[in-house]
């Protein structure tokens, strides 16, 4: 799908893609950026692990969609069936397993970007620092998806691992 494409399913008014998907195009690019900083840099253990968490990012994207279904399928239920918040609760965290694989595949590409901007070559640290603000922009959006979808089981240890995504993601 082209990025025109995808900003337009975005933009419908439909469950999925939603935000889980818009967080994983943003590790994506975020990876993408520090890739090119590092191909520039000749490291290229760095520009493979950067290649890496861009095509992880793209396949939780696209898991986004399937992890969501369940909640959609719970929501659908009429509001007085006794099914519907045993299912809700159950399929809410059941979803927040793919969020949290992109926060924390954000906050490592923005650890990478941000150790490229200081390390790598001078002339890219700009697209460096701009990898590093956005994966861990996208690091704090899944994260909080993970945070709503366990907002019923706050001692659920993603919820930490969630926080602590972020506070790598921040530097």
């Amino acid at each position: 799908m082209s990025l025109e494409a995808f900003l337009a399913a975005l933009a419908e008014r439909t469950a999925a893609p939603g935000g889980g998907a818009a967080a994983a195009a943003g590790c994506a690019l975020g990876a993408a950026l520090a890739e090119m900083a590092a191909r520039y840099a000749g490291r290229d253990d760095e520009a493979a692990r950067a290649a890496a968490l861009r095509g992880e990012a793209l396949q939780l994207g696209e898991a986004d969609r399937a992890a969501y279904a369940p909640v959609l399928d719970a929501l659908a239920l009429a509001a007085d069936d006794p099914e519907r918040p045993v299912r809700l609760a159950a399929a809410k965290a059941a979803a927040a397993d793919v969020p949290l694989a992109i926060a924390e595949a954000a906050a490592e590409a923005a650890e990478l970007s941000r150790a490229l901007a200081r390390a790598g070559n001078r002339s890219l640290v700009g697209d460096a620092l701009a990898g590093a603000d956005i994966a861990a922009g996208a690091c704090r959006a899944a994260a909080r998806l993970v945070e709503i979808n366990l907002a019923g089981a706050r001692d659920d240890p993603r919820v930490e691992r969630a926080r602590a995504a972020v506070a790598r993601a921040a530097g």
